[in-house]
């Protein structure tokens, strides 16, 4: 089994902490940078179905892919964002004036100082688990797309790599990139690459 893990690309409003409870589409930019990603040639897509997070930025993508060579979709609420609670919505310049303390903490040690009202790392990272594991296995299909956000992307790779919480928070993951993971028999599941972009 080979998944591809596939960032939405820019939405609009800018940048801001954008978790489950905020659900801004993607700009002009963020669909150009997901076609550039998947290329545009149907012809040359790897993959046999698609699993996507249910928030716009990547539901909204997923669809028109599948709209331009039809392959099963699969919409997963398991697959949304990390929950950011009270800085829902907020940009980090908000936030560091409004609440430098916090701000300041959550930097110094995301695990342990979330945001007021944030869902808990280790709750997140069994959600997408989880959900990754029942809903591949639902498709029934060997070579998989999924339209997902960048805390999923390193939730799945921390996964892989049997990596800590804090750990995840070092893989890089920029708008509209890949990165792949592989399961085989033999060998188990294996990273192939991460951020990669065209």
């Amino acid at each position: 089994m080979i998944i591809d893990l596939l960032r939405h690309g820019e939405p609009r409003g800018g940048v801001r902490y954008r978790g489950h409870g905020c659900d801004d589409p993607l700009s002009e930019q963020g669909w150009r940078q997901m076609w550039q990603a998947v290329g545009e040639s149907s012809v040359d897509w790897p993959w046999d179905g698609v699993l996507s997070s249910p928030l716009a930025r990547c539901r909204d993508f997923a669809e028109a892919l599948c709209a331009r060579r039809p392959m099963p979709l699969r919409v997963a609420s398991g697959l949304r964002e990390v929950g950011f609670g009270d800085w829902e919505g907020l940009t980090r310049e908000q936030v560091r004036g409004g609440h430098p303390d916090e701000y300041r903490a959550f930097y110094a040690d995301p695990v342990a100082n979330r945001p007021p009202g944030a869902e808990p790392l280790a709750d997140f990272r069994r959600r997408v688990e989880a959900t990754l594991a029942a809903e591949s296995a639902a498709l029934g299909v060997r070579k998989i797309l999924v339209v997902a956000h960048a805390g999923v992307i390193r939730a799945v790779i921390g996964w892989v790599m049997d990596a800590p919480d804090a750990a995840i928070y070092r893989i890089e993951c920029d708008y509209g990139s890949i990165s792949r993971v592989s399961r085989d028999a033999e060998r188990g599941w294996r990273v192939g690459f991460t951020n990669r972009r065209r």
